[in-house]
């Protein structure tokens, strides 16, 4: 890796993780004040709303990307980020709170997927290392923004929120530093896409890449589940762990072991074998959840769940980069940030349900139950698409993916 993309790297991570601790400080706290002022109810909108916010920008982000330039559209949607996050600190009422949440989602809906369409013009040899450092720093920045959080327990909201947008403008300078500059967007490029277009949606078909990115989507509904669900599963089996613990298991876990188990496996398997095995351990924690229901149970199950995250993102990542022809990646970087949002909203709410469900029935662990199937579903998923991949001859895949998102 040369100078200017190490440089590059190095300011990507530094930005992500400091997002990530921004955001790690202010949503839990968030959530617990309009829970406070108003109820669960409208906490969880406010909340809700963030995701809707990244949905819809990815309507938009390929128009603004080629307006703007990719680096352009990571800096205007870190902006947009910062002042909303700053605004925070000082409404009131959950209309505007509402509205601000939007903007948070949707200025990140354009910096995200910006990032990952710059690591994904790497020369292929450097991608797998930029993609697991930039999970590394994503899951580095959460850990220190937990830790950070306790230090902002009743401290005032516009204190908050203004060490938060601290934070993002750093974030935005990084950005600005170290991100080379595109090439400038020519006439023809800003007609090319609309500033709004379901391109999105109708671009990649479920017949071939799509399948892919449905399934991301599944992945992520099955990580939030995790994310919302062993709070509650906590509270009622292991009282005697402390709520935060599982995070620092698994952000401590994915430190230590992101490099060398991808590097391992990307060396012997393919992309959609590699996301199999993290789906499979994800169905193991969710048994091991669901059936140990003890302190015990759940310190093993954290240590297990952990390899979803870090074997399916930077291979679903790889995969993207490999496959999508360079002229179609701003359109597969939306597209893959869509079907996250989307997997986000669905599993935020699918998880309480089915933990209210299992209280429902009386049938402790049926939540768990549940999502460890669906993790069963999408391990064979996985491999069956790994065969067909490895079926035709070369440079077929690549060929009908560029004809799909043409």
């Amino acid at each position: 890796m040369n100078s200017q993309l190490r440089r590059t790297l190095w300011g990507i991570n530094l930005g992500i993780a400091l997002a990530h601790v921004g955001n790690y400080i202010w949503f839990p706290l968030l959530v617990s004040t309009l829970g406070t002022a108003y109820s669960g109810f409208w906490a969880g909108f406010v909340m809700f709303l963030t995701y809707v916010g990244r949905l819809a920008s990815t309507f938009s982000y390929e128009g603004l990307a080629q307006r703007l330039g990719v680096r352009g559209s990571v800096i205007a949607g870190v902006a947009l980020e910062a002042l909303a996050l700053w605004g925070m600190g000082f409404v009131d009422g959950v209309p505007l709170y509402s509205v601000l949440a939007f903007l948070i989602g949707f200025g990140s809906g354009m910096s995200f997927p910006g990032l990952k369409n710059i690591l994904s013009a790497f020369p292929e040899a450097d991608r797998p290392k930029a993609f697991s450092a930039f999970q590394m720093s994503c899951q580095l920045g959460a850990i220190g923004g937990a830790l950070a959080g306790g230090l902002f327990l009743h401290v005032d909201l516009k204190v908050l929120f203004t060490t938060v947008f601290a934070l993002f403008a750093v974030y935005c300078l990084a950005a600005v530093f170290v991100i080379p500059a595109d090439t400038t967007p020519t006439a023809e490029d800003t007609r090319r896409a609309p500033l709004f277009s379901l391109a999105v949606l109708k671009g990649i078909r479920l017949g071939g890449g799509g399948r892919y990115f449905v399934l991301s989507s599944v992945f992520w509904l099955l990580s939030i589940s995790f994310l919302v669900g062993i709070p509650l599963h906590m509270q009622e089996y292991a009282q005697g762990l402390p709520i935060s613990m599982p995070f620092w298991i698994t952000g401590i876990t994915l430190l230590l072991l992101q490099f060398p188990v991808l590097r391992l496996l990307n060396k012997h398997l393919q992309p959609g074998q590699v996301m199999a095995v993290g789906f499979a351990a994800m169905t193991a924690a969710y048994l091991l959840f669901g059936a140990g229901r003890s302190a015990l149970w759940v310190i093993v199950g954290c240590f297990v769940v952990v390899f979803g995250d870090i074997l399916f993102t930077p291979s679903f990542d790889l995969w993207v980069a490999k496959q999508m022809p360079r002229e179609n990646l701003s359109r597969a970087m939306g597209s893959m940030h869509f079907f996250r949002s989307f997997g986000n909203m669905v599993g935020t709410l699918a998880a309480g349900a089915l933990y209210d469900l299992a209280n429902t029935t009386g049938i402790p662990g049926l939540n768990w139950y549940v999502v460890a199937a669906i993790a069963v579903g999408c391990a064979l998923f996985s491999l069956a698409g790994a065969r067909r991949e490895a079926a035709p001859a070369p440079g077929e895949p690549a060929r009908e993916l560029a004809e799909q998102a043409a």
